[in-house]
């Protein structure tokens, strides 16, 4: 599947669709497990998305944009049984491997969907039904003249903001030095976050190591986490 980029009046959209082939084990697990475990933003009906009959359950929700090949999500989903993980993720190959991680650990807390986030999170999402937000990596527009097509910026924090929960949170990490400036920068000027810690935050025990980090140690960049908690009475 190809898709183009798309720009918005938010300057941005989630992740950009690839054209990559599944393998024939990801062809299967979307045949025998997409009906069950994922949703197509495409087909989503107008409205906000019941979330917990969805999951099959009342938990905290976090959403995972760009979950890549699904290893990280797995592990994190293996970690904390007690909490629904949605993942968000727009090429096929990607998807079909995380249901590949979610049939090997028979993970019951996982799902995912196919479509854009910034769409998701504003026509499908109410305000105030996400435990957390997480963004790992997301692509970094290194040359100046793509910086405008970089995910996180003022107008979708403030969207992010707006779904969590008081106490939710928001966690990002990159290994491009500019965007985790711009990161702190838009995520400190949005009124309703405050940062968790005094600027960058330590890097999480509990975050698998993902290919991206692993080539960003590979390559001697430096990776940057920040962690945002919503205000109480935001």
């Amino acid at each position: 599947m190809e898709a183009t980029d798309r720009v918005r009046q938010a300057g941005v959209f989630s992740t950009v669709r690839r054209s990559v082939r599944m393998t024939v084990g990801q062809k299967r697990v979307w045949q025998s497990h997409w009906s069950e475990l994922g949703r197509t933003q495409e087909d989503l009906p107008p409205g906000v998305l019941d979330l917990a009959g969805w999951f099959g359950r009342e938990a905290p929700t976090v959403l995972e944009i760009g979950s890549g090949m699904g290893e990280a999500t797995a592990q994190l989903a293996v970690a904390a049984p007690d909490v629904n993980h949605l993942a968000a993720e727009v090429y096929p190959a990607g998807l079909g491997q995380l249901m590949l991680w979610v049939e090997k650990y028979d993970l019951e807390n996982v799902r995912l969907l196919q479509g854009d986030a910034v769409d998701f999170l504003r026509d499908h999402v109410a305000e105030d039904a996400l435990s957390g937000v997480r963004i790992y990596f997301p692509d970094p527009w290194p040359k100046k003249r793509h910086h405008k097509r970089r995910l996180v910026t003022r107008a979708f924090v403030a969207l992010i903001a707006s779904r969590l929960q008081p106490g939710g949170t928001l966690h990002l990490a990159t290994d491009w030095a500019d965007y985790a400036d711009r990161m702190l920068e838009v995520c400190e000027a949005e009124p309703s976050l405050r940062n968790t810690y005094d600027g960058w935050a330590p890097r999480p025990a509990w975050r698998p190591v993902t290919k991206f980090e692993s080539r960003a140690q590979a390559e001697g960049r430096e990776v940057r986490d920040l962690i945002f908690t919503k205000r109480t009475g935001s």
